[in-house]
């Protein structure tokens, strides 16, 4: 049941931290939203994978600075276990860490690596229609030649799950087109209840994993699973592509940036200016320059020096050519 000390309409911010890239990925997030969202009155939790048999190594959050960083801008860290996933997938550590957060309460995960840029009390979402976000490339199914198309590919998921396949079209986009087909990134979801959606995405993850329709015979799940079972999640719980006003999550309010050399290459000036003021503070600047491409790439000035070689108005069209330019010019880190 949701606490009844809760405020109406807020809602809780979910994040996954763990030791390396993640932790200071973590204190990033925590003191852009702290900084450019005075207004969110809800909680921001930090699920953190506990040690177990699917973790050679413990993931729990090591850098105690980090950590402190982190209760300081309010969060919570909420310990899960995996039962599933751990090291083998840790793009699953999105999916259980769902059901361990409070039942009943309206949430929107977020991917580590995102900047908040605005205000997020401002966006209306409608946590009963999940959507999740559409700045994405047609990375899945990767179509054979001889092998089924991607209208047989998902449909296939679609009857497995007992699910409209119909509905969830989109009429605009010709046949055999990806964007013809619900497809999601999954840098940022929301809903109404974690558990709910945590279980169905559980469920479907492992059904996809598990006991695939022979059309995905051929396909990669890995590390693409959780962008498969998405959408039938979405779908499946009453939502869809166009539950919430464009051009707000990835877009003015919140940025999911991916890697710094990324963020420098084609970000806009606005989300340059929020990632350099939020991590300027000293005691902030103290826990980042532990990581080595946060250290190189704000304080020591190489992501400006990244930025110079592109033209933000006429970028290249797949993010693959923007990679390979920063790579040729010694600029990729992650």
């Amino acid at each position: 049941m949701a606490r009844p000390d809760v405020e109406p309409g807020a809602f809780n911010i979910v994040i996954i931290a763990q030791g390396g890239r993640l932790q200071y990925e973590a204190v990033l997030l925590a003191a852009s939203l702290r900084a450019m969202s005075p207004r969110f009155a809800g909680r921001l939790l930090v699920a953190e994978p506990q040690p177990g048999p699917l973790w050679p190594n413990d993931p729990r959050i090591r850098d105690e600075a980090a950590r402190a960083l982190l209760g300081e801008f309010g969060a919570e860290i909420v310990p899960f276990e995996n039962h599933h996933f751990g090291h083998a997938y840790p793009y699953g550590n999105k999916i259980e860490a769902l059901l361990s957060l409070p039942e009943g309460e309206p949430f929107l995960f977020l991917d580590t690596d995102t900047l908040v840029t605005g205000e997020l009390a401002q966006v209306p979402f409608d946590f009963a229609r999940p959507t999740a976000s559409l700045r994405r490339e047609g990375t899945w199914p990767q179509i054979e030649l001889y092998g089924p198309g991607y209208g047989a590919t998902w449909k296939s998921l679609y009857d497995r799950f007992g699910l409209d396949y119909e509905s969830s079209l989109d009429r605009s986009q010709p046949d055999e087109y990806w964007k013809r087909y619900l497809y999601f990134n999954a840098g940022f979801f929301f809903y109404r209840c974690p558990r709910v959606f945590g279980r169905r995405f559980l469920d479907y993850a492992l059904t996809i994993r598990d006991d695939p329709p022979p059309e995905l015979i051929c396909q990669p799940l890995d590390p693409w699973l959780d962008q498969v079972a998405l959408p039938l999640v979405i779908h499946g719980l009453g939502g869809g592509r166009d539950t919430l006003p464009e051009g707000l999550l990835d877009g003015a309010v919140t940025c999911h940036y991916r890697t710094l050399p990324l963020l420098y290459a084609r970000e806009s000036d606005r989300v340059v200016e929020v990632l350099e003021e939020v991590s300027a503070p000293n005691r902030i600047k103290k826990v980042l320059k532990a990581y080595e491409p946060f250290k190189r790439m704000i304080y020591q000035g190489r992501g400006q020096k990244a930025r110079a070689l592109f033209d933000r108005d006429n970028l290249p069209a797949r993010e693959q050519v923007i990679r390979n330019t920063l790579k040729r010019n010694g600029f990729w880190m992650r």
